[in-house]
């Protein structure tokens, strides 16, 4: 039986991200069972969201939606999820709502516990077998470095791999981190991997992370004691897929002014949630918690992260990687270096790669 109410540190940012595992089942409800759902709904997000100024706006609007019959239809436990999960999105603009059914939760109405030795081991496992998230990683023509994150999951789990990603990188000349097709994770993880691009011995102070439900403050800082640091230039991929935790991550790239976004405006969702139950195995994630950048002194929620270099998100490998080679032009001395520079730099433009050759000089 699962139960979870808060999403714990070595959890995803936000629902976007994780979320109890589903039931295979369904479970059929009356309209009766509708009408307590959407009731108990109101109550939670009245007591728990963390804009108050809203929430009886968005309990009121699923309440009298019902009452109309807007969800006669929805006959069981899945279907009555995902409309709620539309209309609770829709209603508050926040992308961090959702809903669905899941067989046996329930809420922790005590402390959270602490996650068994076996949880844990099935959760390194995981990272394991998804790469700790580095979907890829490349050396790119002219020497430029290419590392593409999927998910920030706990330090714990990854740290040593993405540490390791950035050893292999340390010799590029400029790095494209791509967060394109990342929703989000730990921000933890966000600052251990932002750790790597700021000069050793500094330790900065990135965010703040309001709770509602505890008015407690907990604050996200950089890691200190990481070893390996990257001081060359950085393009950080940003797309509408782009998400949560993924939108902290290249926030911070552009509140510090460490590296330059390249692609499109982000989704918009900082607020990380909490779990609820609505009974009949349906859960639901309210944003519970608001996240403060700590040099803008606010966040992303509804407006996204906006790229300095705005491209289509297709478009935003070739443009960073276009955008560093004329750098690297403009700056090589005259002679082979910039000759071979140039030469990349033009085929980039056109779209092209080179293939490998897989026979020695001089045969055919």
């Amino acid at each position: 039986m699962l139960s979870s109410k808060k999403l714990g540190s070595m959890a995803l940012l936000g629902a976007l991200c994780s979320s109890p595992a589903l039931a295979a089942k369904d479970t059929p409800l009356s309209a009766s069972d509708r009408a307590a759902i959407v009731q108990t709904l109101a109550a939670k997000i009245n007591a728990n969201y963390i804009d108050p100024t809203r929430s009886a706006q968005v309990g009121s609007a699923i309440i009298r939606k019902n009452a109309e019959g807007g969800y006669a239809a929805a006959t069981s436990a899945t279907a009555l999820s995902a409309a709620l999960k539309q209309d609770l999105r829709e209603l508050s603009g926040d992308m961090h709502f959702s809903a669905g059914r899941y067989e046996g939760f329930t809420e922790s109405s005590g402390p959270e516990e602490p996650p068994s030795r076996a949880q844990i081991d099935e959760w390194r496992n995981a990272a394991a077998r998804r790469g700790y998230d580095i979907e890829k990683i490349e050396r790119l023509p002219g020497n430029v470095g290419y590392l593409e994150l999927r998910r920030f999951a706990g330090v714990e789990f990854v740290g040593p791999a993405h540490t390791a990603a950035m050893s292999l990188l340390a010799g590029t000349d400029a790095l494209i981190l791509d967060l394109r097709r990342n929703g989000g994770g730990s921000p933890a993880g966000v600052a251990y991997l932002m750790s790597h691009f700021l000069p050793a011995g500094d330790v900065h102070h990135l965010t703040d992370i309001y709770d509602r439900q505890t008015d407690t403050t907990r604050q996200i800082w950089t890691v200190p004691s990481i070893v390996q640091r990257y001081d060359k230039p950085v393009y950080v991929l940003i797309s509408a897929r782009t998400g949560s935790a993924a939108e902290d991550c290249a926030y911070n790239f552009q509140a510090l002014k460490r590296g330059t976004l390249v692609g499109e405006t982000t989704i918009g969702a900082s607020n990380p949630v909490s779990w609820f139950s609505l009974g009949h195995d349906i859960a639901v994630s309210i944003p519970t918690a608001r996240v403060i950048n700590f040099v803008t002194k606010t966040n992303w929620e509804h407006v996204g992260v906006k790229p300095d270099v705005a491209v289509p998100a297709a478009q935003a490998l070739q443009a960073a990687h276009v955008a560093i080679l004329r750098n690297l032009v403009s700056s090589a001395k005259e002679g082979d270096e910039r000759t071979e520079l140039q030469r990349l730099l033009t085929m980039v433009e056109k779209g092209e790669t080179e293939k490998p050759v897989y026979t020695l000089k001089g045969e055919r």
